[in-house]
């Protein structure tokens, strides 16, 4: 069931409510198309920096799975600058599709999205790193922002 609940996977079916929100009930139509180029990029770029850093956790040999125990705490890649690049990642993609759609109602899906990751994802995360690495974790909840 945990499985069902993993931020990869909300987050696919957060782009798919986006999409169909905005194909039933888009509210406010907000621009046009040129902005699908804004968009796309940075649905693009939001991939990208969460496969970077998916990546480097498998580099590190370290857990990603939100729910399990956490394996080390790094400052490598964007970690040095936010503590949450993987779900950074996921919201600038979730925000570009909400450009890219061009509609109001994508971006309920989108604040729904972010209300979940900062009040149950990290909250959880921050909970098991700092039962692991307790004085070290809070230096470093000290010199880096939980988003940016």
């Amino acid at each position: 069931m945990r499985a069902l609940f993993l931020p990869p996977v909300v987050l696919l079916a957060s782009m798919s409510l986006m999409v169909l929100l905005h194909r039933t009930a888009p509210l406010l139509e907000l621009w046009g198309r040129p902005s699908r180029w804004l968009g796309g990029a940075l649905v693009l770029g939001g991939i990208v920096v969460a496969q970077w850093h998916a990546r480097l956790f498998k580099k590190l040999g370290t857990n990603i799975n939100t729910f399990e125990e956490p394996g080390t705490l790094t400052r490598e890649g964007l970690f040095r600058f936010t503590r949450n690049p993987m779900y950074l990642g996921f919201v600038t993609s979730l925000l570009g599709l909400a450009i890219a759609l061009g509609s109001a109602s994508p971006f309920l899906i989108l604040a729904a999205f972010v209300l979940l990751t900062h009040f149950w994802y990290i909250r959880v995360e921050e909970q098991a790193l700092l039962r692991k690495f307790g004085a070290r974790y809070v230096e470093y909840q000290r010199a880096v922002r939980r988003w940016l």
